[in-house]
C-alpha cells in the first residue's frame, strides 16, 4: 500500500511537466485580453476597443514584411480591412433594434497596442444590449473586459466576455453611477490570468521542485509575490516600462535559467533571491493586462483594480502550488526521485523553456 502511494505521487509530479510538453505549441502565448469601453453621452454612444497587436494579428497580418515592427506605412496599408474589423467587433441594440457604427478613428500606439473608436447613434429605449461579436473569430480563451460609462466617465457596469458568454444586457435608467471600479471583476481576472499564464506556472514548479521544506518554500514564494507585486504597480502607474516582447523573451528565459540550475545543483539558500529576480520580471508580464484595460493611464481608479487583480493572481497561484509541494516533499524522501526524477522534471522545464525562449525569438 506504502510503495503504491509512492507510485501516484510519482506519476503526478512527473504528469505535469509531461502535460506542459504535450500542450506546448498551444501554450506559448495567452489567449489573449482586450478591452472595450462603452460611453453613453447624450445622442450617441462613444465607444473604444483596444486590442494587443498579436491578437488583431491573429486575424490581419500588420507586420508584412516580417522585421518584429510596424511602420506608419504597413499600418496605413491595414486600415481598409481594420476599419471592417472595427465595424463588425461589436453588436449593440436598443430594444431589439440594431444601430450601425461610424468607425472615427484607428490609432496604433508605441505599445503595440490597435486601438478602435466607433460611434453608436443612441436610441430612447431604455434596454442596451452589447455584444462581442469578434470574441468567436478569436482564440479560444481570449476574455474581453467591457465597461460601460455615463457621458462623464463615471461607471454604469462592467464584465469579462468571451466567446461562449459574450453578451452585456442592461437598463441604462436602472442603473446608478460609481465613481471607480468594483473588485470582483479584476479579482476573477487576476485568478483566471495565472490559471492560463502558463509560462508563469512552469517557472514556479520549477522553482518548487528543489524546495525541501514548507520555510524554503514560503521563501520563494514570498519573493517571487513581493517582486512581481513591485514591478506589476509601477508599470500599472507608469512608472517603469519594459518592452512586451523583450518580457516575454525574459519570461522564458527565466524557465530555462531555472531548469539547468536545478540539474546541476540550485544554491537553495540563495534561491529567494533568484526567484525576487524573475519575479520583477514577471510582473511587467501580469502588468500587461491592466495597461491593456486602460487602468492607470487616466491617472485615477488604479488602486482597486490593482489590488484586486494582483490579490486573484495570488489566489491562482496559491490554488496551483498549495497541492503540488506535499507531492513534492512526500516524493523528496525517496533518494532515487531526487537523483532520477528531479533531473528528468527539470529537463523538461528546460525544453519547454527552450521551446518558448526561440518561438518568441523568431515569431515575436
Amino acid at each position: 500500500m506504502y510503495e503504491s502511494v509512492h507510485i501516484v505521487f510519482r506519476r503526478m509530479a512527473l504528469l505535469i511537466p509531461v502535460w506542459f510538453t504535450a500542450a506546448v505549441p498551444a501554450l506559448a502565448h495567452d489567449p489573449g485580453l482586450s478591452s472595450a469601453e462603452v460611453r453613453l453621452e447624450k445622442d450617441h454612444l462613444a465607444v473604444s476597443v483596444t486590442f494587443a497587436r498579436s491578437d488583431i494579428e491573429k486575424l490581419l497580418p500588420l507586420d508584412v514584411d516580417g522585421d518584429g515592427r510596424v511602420t506608419g506605412v504597413e499600418f496605413r496599408e491595414a486600415l481598409p480591412r481594420l476599419r471592417q474589423i472595427a465595424s463588425g467587433s461589436l453588436q449593440i441594440q436598443f430594444d431589439g433594434r440594431s444601430v450601425l457604427p461610424r468607425v472615427s478613428d484607428l490609432q496604433f500606439d508605441s505599445s503595440d497596442a490597435v486601438h478602435f473608436f466607433l460611434v453608436y447613434p443612441r436610441r430612447a429605449n431604455p434596454r442596451l444590449v452589447i455584444r462581442s461579436v469578434i470574441l468567436i473569430l478569436l482564440p479560444l480563451g481570449h476574455r474581453q473586459f467591457l465597461s460601460l460609462r455615463d457621458g462623464e466617465g463615471k461607471l454604469l457596469g462592467e464584465r469579462i466576455l468571451d466567446a461562449k458568454a459574450n453578451l452585456f444586457e442592461v437598463d441604462v435608467n436602472s442603473f446608478s453611477a460609481s465613481r471607480a471600479p468594483s473588485a470582483g471583476p479584476f479579482l476573477v481576472l487576476g485568478v483566471k490570468h495565472i490559471l492560463t499564464g502558463y509560462d508563469h506556472l512552469l517557472f514556479l514548479f520549477g522553482v518548487l521542485l528543489v524546495a525541501r521544506s514548507l520555510i524554503e518554500a514560503a521563501r520563494i514564494i514570498t519573493s517571487f509575490t513581493l517582486a512581481h507585486s513591485i514591478t506589476l504597480a509601477l508599470a500599472t502607474l507608469d512608472l517603469a516600462r519594459m518592452p512586451p516582447r523583450l518580457v516575454e523573451l525574459l519570461i522564458a528565459a527565466s524557465i530555462v535559467y531555472v531548469g539547468v540550475e536545478n540539474i546541476f545543483g540550485a544554491d537553495l539558500k540563495r534561491r529567494w533571491l533568484l526567484t525576487f529576480g524573475f519575479g520583477l520580471i514577471h510582473g511587467f508580464g501580469f502588468s500587461s493586462v491592466l495597461r491593456q484595460l486602460g487602468i492607470g493611464a487616466g491617472g485615477g481608479g488604479v488602486v482597486l483594480p490593482l489590488f484586486s487583480f494582483n490579490l486573484g493572481v495570488e489566489f491562482g497561484q496559491s490554488a496551483v502550488a498549495l497541492p503540488i509541494l506535499p507531492v513534492i516533499w512526500q516524493l523528496r524522501k525517496q533518494p532515487a526521485f531526487v537523483a532520477r526524477y528531479v533531473p528528468v522534471c527539470s529537463l523538461l522545464v528546460t525544453v519547454i523553456g527552450a521551446y518558448w525562449l526561440i518561438q518568441r525569438t523568431l515569431l515575436g
